[in-house]
């Protein structure tokens, strides 16, 4: 709990600091529990100045800190303050859609979901397309998928669109089969699967691309509503102590919108933008080049390529049949000439190359495209990505150090799939699962995040499941596959100078370092120093991007 004298000073400076009358003006945040990384090793302070966007020097206890009528000062009281912390795969729209829909997550039933919706109906009336996303069948007793009958009953007047935790599955109900023409006679698109009953029909729910059936025919957001959903997400994302984030897969109406954002320095966090590769005005882009504004708040540089599916829908692409579905291997969402088409093209033009691979199949044909094109191109140095990495064929795991091909993981996407994934894998395959110990060993580079809004986006839960391998009740008791585990340093690395690496922004962000940007947070605990099993808890004070305080705390 803050002291209301903390927070009132907290929110003037905040106010003032929206304000372009405090550029060229110095800041001093002292009386801090501060880290660092310097050179990979922990750095720690207990000052901060600087001056508009950029650190000017971190003070140690036994240096005096600067007097001057003219330097705006802050008491720290004593708190943690750290580097923005960076999210290095998320999906900035959709979770600020998922702010503006039902909420799905944590549904105990198919039942309770349909109960969650109509709930949210009622406060929300409406006409039109019934949106919501979050739903698990294997934390429902069932572990079934759910049906549209379920949805008939309770929506007959809208359509409805419900999408899995994982963002590769929909639950719909028959007014939206009907809008979107798909019948017992409609063939499934390559990569994707309408799931049909005994009798062939539409049961309604839909995987992968099998998606884009009923996503083609859902109006599409206009410019302001762009901007509005992108800004009340990131200003959440702040909230979380994130000062970064890497959005996963954006269109070329996402891009416009997010520079004029910028131009209107209206940007509380900064975008690391993935132009996708589904996008029809996708060579147009790759064409026109690198994107960044002035002020480094926006940038897009790199692609990204959906190769399969997820685990949790069996999508995920495996080199053997999934264990709880004989003769099912998964998706693999292009054909592999296709794919290889696009990862070559885009190295061609000169963007980094960041592919969506979570089976095992998947991300030994992502490798192998990846080898073929690099040597070709001899584009090493763009540091090309897979998304996930999730589960490697142990042979590929040496291959990302050998290819500068950067493992970009989710944390809690392993806490949270602990109790399906020996379902779908069976032991064996296990030893490659969620595998970071065993990737950074082999000395690859990890990049971490969470997959917002498929998990939730605050770091300290992708820090806890990082360092401990528990979910949130600290089951299982020495953490699952605990083998694979990551100290506090490791972790912090793959949340800060690990992910700016993984943006080509080392150079800027990360750490708290002479000349870098002034992206810091304020947080209650010491991460350094709590028991691991609370770092999850840990609380945001207030977040600091581009020298502007975005985010204060108010009094709870």
């Amino acid at each position: 709990m803050m002291k209301k004298d903390y927070i009132a000073l907290l929110i003037t400076l905040g106010v003032c600091s929206l304000s372009a009358s405090t550029f060229a003006q110095t800041t001093l945040v002292h009386d801090v529990n501060g880290y660092t990384l310097v050179n990979g090793k922990l750095h720690t302070f207990n000052a901060i100045q600087f001056t508009d966007d950029k650190i000017d020097r971190l003070f140690t206890k036994d240096q005096a800190l600067p007097i001057a009528n003219d330097i705006i000062t802050i008491d720290g009281k004593g708190k943690t303050l750290l580097p923005g912390l960076i999210d290095a795969h998320g999906h900035v729209l959709s979770y600020g859609l998922s702010l503006l829909t039902a909420d799905l997550t944590n549904t105990s039933s198919e039942q309770d979901a349909v109960s969650r919706a109509l709930a949210f109906l009622k406060k929300n009336p409406t006409d039109g397309w019934l949106m919501g996303r979050g739903w698990n069948q294997e934390l429902w007793f069932s572990k079934q998928f759910p049906s549209k009958e379920s949805l008939d009953k309770a929506f007959s007047a809208n359509p409805v669109s419900f999408g899995r935790v994982d963002g590769h599955a929909i639950w719909v109900n028959s007014k939206a089969l009907a809008l979107a023409g798909i019948s017992a006679s409609t063939v499934s698109p390559e990569g994707g699967e309408i799931v049909k009953d005994e009798q062939g029909n539409p049961t309604g729910v839909l995987i992968d691309n099998a998606m884009n059936l009923v996503f083609n025919i859902i109006p599409d957001l206009n410019q302001q509503q762009l901007e509005s959903t992108l800004t009340l997400a990131m200003d959440s994302l702040a909230s979380y102590g994130l000062t970064s984030v890497h959005d996963a897969g954006i269109s070329i109406n996402n891009i416009k919108a997010y520079q004029q954002l910028a131009a209107n320095t209206a940007m509380s966090v900064r975008v690391n933008g993935m132009l996708s590769v589904e996008d029809p005005r996708f060579d147009t882009v790759l064409k026109q080049g690198h994107i960044n504004t002035s002020d480094d708040m926006f940038k897009v540089d790199s692609v990204k390529i959906s190769a399969d599916g997820a685990l949790g829908s069996r999508g995920a692409a495996l080199i053997k049949e999934y264990s709880d579905q004989p003769g099912h291997k998964g998706l693999m969402l292009y054909s592999d000439k296709q794919l290889g088409k696009l990862i070559l093209q885009a190295m061609k033009a000169g963007f980094q190359v960041n592919t969506h691979a979570i089976g095992d199949n998947a991300n030994q044909v992502v490798l192998n495209k990846y080898q073929s094109a690099i040597a070709k191109t001899d584009s090493k140095a763009l540091r090309h990505r897979i998304e996930h990495a999730q589960i490697l064929d142990l042979a590929d795991v040496p291959r990302f150090a050998q290819l500068d091909v950067i493992a970009s993981v989710q944390a809690t996407h392993a806490t949270s799939d602990k109790n399906m994934a020996e379902n779908r894998l069976g032991k064996a395959r296990l030893a490659g699962a969620y595998a970071w110990r065993k990737l950074l060993n082999a000395n690859a580079v990890i990049a971490n995040g969470s997959d917002f809004p498929i998990e939730s986006p605050n770091p300290f839960f992708g820090l806890h499941a990082s360092v401990t391998r528990q979910d949130h009740l600290n089951k299982p008791l020495d953490g699952w596959l605990a083998g694979e585990k990551l100290s506090r340093i490791e972790a912090f690395k793959s949340f800060t100078i690990d992910a700016a690496y993984a943006g080509h922004q080392e150079q800027l962000l990360g750490t708290l370092e002479s000349g870098k940007k002034a992206d810091f947070i304020l947080v209650e605990d010491d991460y350094f120093a709590i028991n691991p099993q609370q770092i999850w808890q840990n609380k945001v004070i207030a977040t600091w991007v581009n020298g502007r305080q975005v985010f204060v705390k108010g009094e709870e």
